[in-house]
């Protein structure tokens, strides 16, 4: 089954950047997985005062420059990953998220771990 994993972070947090122990261990655990056959792709994602969205509201188009005000909880990363069982999906989004209780104390943020549609089971 494929899988991405999407990490968020409240807008309001102030720890910035991943610290250098946490993008190590980060990049180990990245290239366990895709020597491994079960990471497909991964990435961090520009702060979102460099974002661009562009929606569609009464059938009106438009696009808006962020940072964006509404925004609570943006998203800084992902991993698209195959793995044999839900199960193995979430294990592998602890281990990401302990790597950063481990080297990033105080940091706060939530992993989402969905399957992809229409992709059946290995």
């Amino acid at each position: 089954m494929r899988f991405m994993s999407i990490v968020t972070a409240p807008r309001s947090q102030q720890y910035g950047h991943p610290t250098p122990e946490l993008l190590e261990a980060m990049g180990k655990l990245a290239d366990r997985e895709i020597k491994a056959g079960r990471m497909i792709d991964n990435g961090g994602l520009m702060p979102i005062d460099q974002a661009v969205r562009i929606t569609i509201v009464d059938g009106k188009l438009s696009v808006l420059d962020g940072p964006f005000v509404e925004a609570k909880e943006v998203i800084g990363g992902y991993s698209i990953t195959e793995m044999a069982s839900k199960e193995e999906a979430v294990a592998l989004a602890i281990e990401f998220m302990q790597l950063h209780k481990d080297h990033m104390p105080g940091w706060e943020g939530t992993c989402e771990v969905r399957a992809f549609a229409g992709f059946a089971d290995s």
